[in-house]
């Protein structure tokens, strides 16, 4: 008995009891998880990532030109925008995001010989949103910083 059998929904056998069409084996999500780095295709996780940013880094410089909040900010704090907001991101990461589904899921098919719909939506939210948020939120503030305060405080 490890670790992963004091987790809800899993067997000591480390397979799924009861809830196992909703919770996966946690062992198998993470190890596969794993081998993607370390295995074939491993080039996607560092091209999506640079590509992301590239895109990050335009929005986030216009952003700061236009004097706007950094875009994570202005989702939580502008409720009346959000919507705006959220579109204009997804039209510069959506094609990233989707191209890193499906590349996931060739490696499913070629290597892990199997299909895990989960397994490329946390994978295509880490190669391609997380670097997103994370660049145009940094660029955004390094940019107003050095321009002076031109928008509204956060």
């Amino acid at each position: 008995m490890g670790p992963w059998s004091q987790l809800p929904g899993l067997s000591p056998a480390g397979g799924a009891s009861r809830l196992s069409p909703v919770v996966p084996d946690l062992r198998q999500f993470f190890e596969e998880l794993g081998g993607r780095v370390t295995g074939p295709m491993k080039f996607r996780l560092l091209l999506q990532p640079v590509m992301a940013a590239f895109f990050a880094i335009r929005a986030g410089a216009r952003d700061a030109r236009e004097g706007r909040r950094p875009f994570l900010a202005a989702i939580l704090a502008e409720p009346e925008r959000r919507r705006e907001r959220v579109a204009e991101g997804w039209r510069h990461v959506g094609r990233i995001f989707l191209l890193a589904m499906a590349m996931d899921l060739v490696y499913q098919v070629l290597i892990v010989k199997a299909f895990r719909p989960l397994e490329s939506v946390v994978v295509s939210v880490v190669v391609a949103l997380v670097p997103y948020l994370i660049f145009r939120g940094v660029v955004n503030r390094i940019l107003s910083r050095r321009r002076g305060p031109a928008g509204p405080a956060i």
